[in-house]
C-alpha cells in the first residue's frame, strides 16, 4: 500500500489568494489554485436532488427547446446549481414517498458505495504512481473560495492537470489535429492496462473522468474503480455494445467528418477493452 506524501503544512498557493471554482460533480464541487484543487464534498440532500434533476432532464433533455438538455447533461453550468438549489428546497417540504422513489434511493446508495469503494481502492493501489495526480495531506488549514460557502477548512490537495481528456481530444479535432487525437486515445487505452495489471478496472471510464499531465493520462475521478473480477465480467458483457466504441465514448461529433479515424480507434479499442484482453492481465 502506497503511502500520501505528508507536508508539515499546506502548499503556500492554496492560502495566498481565493481558489477558483473549477468544476463539479455529483459528489463534490473542485476548487483550484494554479498548481493544486481541494474539493468540497456534497451533503446527501445535494446528491439526492442532482439525482433527481438529473432524471428529470434526462426524461425531457429532447424536448427542452436550443439544445438546452444536452448543454445542461454536458456541462453544468450556474442555471443548472439554481435548479438544484430549488429542488433540494422543493424535497424539504414535499413528502419524501413522492420524490425519493426506489430508483432514486438504488442510485443514491450505489453512488455512495462506489464512491467510497473506488476512492478507497485508489488510495490503496494507485496513490504514488503515474495513474492518478499526486495527493498530498497537511494539517488543517482554512482557504478562501469562490461562490458559496465562501470558505473551507482542507487537510489535503491533489495535483491539478492541465485538462480533461474529453476536452483536449475537442480542442485538437475542432484544429484538425487528428493524429494528436488518435495519440491521446492510445495514451488512454496504455493507461488502463496499466490499471487493469494492478487488479483495478474503472466500469466508468468516461473521458471526462480521465485528465491530463504532461504526457500522461491520468484517472481524476476513481469512482466507478472495482477490484473485483465479477464486476468487470459483468461490465464488459452486458454493457450495450451497439454503438460504435467512439460514440458510447462522446466522440461521435468530433470523428463525424474523419470516418477513418473512427474506424481505426474502435478496431484498437475492441482488441483492448474484451473480457479475454483483462483476463490476460489481470493479476491471479
Amino acid at each position: 500500500m502506497e503511502q500520501l506524501r505528508t507536508l508539515p503544512r499546506a502548499p503556500a498557493e492554496l492560502t495566498a489568494a481565493k481558489l477558483e471554482r473549477l468544476g463539479e460533480g455529483i459528489g463534490n464541487v473542485v476548487y483550484a489554485s494554479e498548481h493544486w484543487v481541494v474539493k468540497r464534498e456534497r451533503s446527501p440532500s445535494e446528491v439526492a436532488a442532482l439525482i433527481v434533476l438529473w432524471k428529470v432532464v434526462r426524461k425531457w433533455e429532447q424536448r427542452l427547446p436550443f439544445g438546452l438538455g444536452k448543454r445542461l447533461l454536458d456541462k453544468p453550468s450556474r442555471q443548472i446549481r439554481f435548479l438544484r438549489v430549488l429542488t433540494q428546497a422543493a424535497m424539504v417540504v414535499v413528502p419524501k414517498a413522492l420524490w425519493f422513489s426506489s430508483h432514486v434511493k438504488q442510485l443514491w446508495r450505489q453512488y455512495y458505495v462506489n464512491d467510497i469503494r473506488g476512492s478507497k481502492l485508489a488510495r490503496e493501489r494507485l496513490a504514488g504512481t503515474d495513474l492518478i495526480p499526486e495527493q498530498v495531506i497537511f494539517p488543517p488549514v482554512r482557504v478562501k473560495v469562490g461562490g458559496w460557502p465562501g470558505w473551507l477548512t482542507v487537510t489535503e490537495a491533489t495535483e491539478r492537470v492541465e485538462d480533461t481528456l474529453f476536452h483536449r481530444l475537442g480542442e485538437l479535432s475542432r484544429e484538425g489535429r487528428y493524429e494528436q487525437v488518435e495519440m491521446w486515445m492510445t495514451r488512454l487505452l496504455e493507461t488502463r492496462q496499466i490499471g487493469w495489471r494492478r487488479g483495478l478496472f474503472s466500469t466508468d471510464a468516461h473521458l471526462k473522468n480521465f485528465g491530463i499531465i504532461g504526457e500522461r493520462v491520468v484517472l481524476i475521478d476513481p469512482g466507478g474503480l472495482t477490484n473485483r473480477w465479477a464486476d468487470v465480467e459483468r461490465h464488459l458483457t452486458e454493457k450495450d455494445q451497439s454503438a460504435e466504441p467512439h460514440v458510447r465514448l462522446g466522440l461521435g461529433p468530433l470523428l463525424e467528418c474523419r470516418p477513418d479515424v473512427a474506424e481505426r480507434f474502435n478496431a484498437r479499442w475492441r482488441a483492448v477493452v474484451n473480457v479475454d484482453r483483462v483476463m490476460d492481465l489481470w493479476p491471479g
